[in-house]
C-alpha cells in the first residue's frame, strides 16, 4: 500500500458544522509537499481524532480563480 500522510499547516476557517461533521478550509501539506488550500468534511471519531472525508484540494492559483468566480455571485 502507498504511504500517505498529511499535515494541517494552517486552519483557515470552518464553513459549517452539522451532526458531528464540519466543513473546513485549511492549508494542508500532503506527503511533505508544498501546502495547498483544502476544503473538505471532517468528523471526530470516538477517540477524539479528526477523520478526513471527501473534499477538494486547490493550488493557491486555483483558489485565487475560485475567489474571482465567487466574488461575481449575487446573494
Amino acid at each position: 500500500m502507498v504511504d500517505f500522510n498529511y499535515n494541517i499547516t494552517e486552519e483557515l476557517g470552518v464553513i459549517s458544522e452539522k451532526n458531528g461533521y464540519s466543513k473546513e478550509v485549511n492549508m494542508i501539506s500532503y506527503n511533505g509537499a508544498e501546502p495547498k488550500v483544502d476544503i473538505r468534511n471532517w468528523s471526530t471519531g470516538d477517540d477524539g481524532e479528526k477523520k478526513m472525508g471527501r473534499g477538494i484540494t486547490l493550488t493557491k492559483e486555483e483558489a485565487s480563480v475560485l475567489c474571482e468566480i465567487l466574488s461575481d455571485l449575487e446573494f
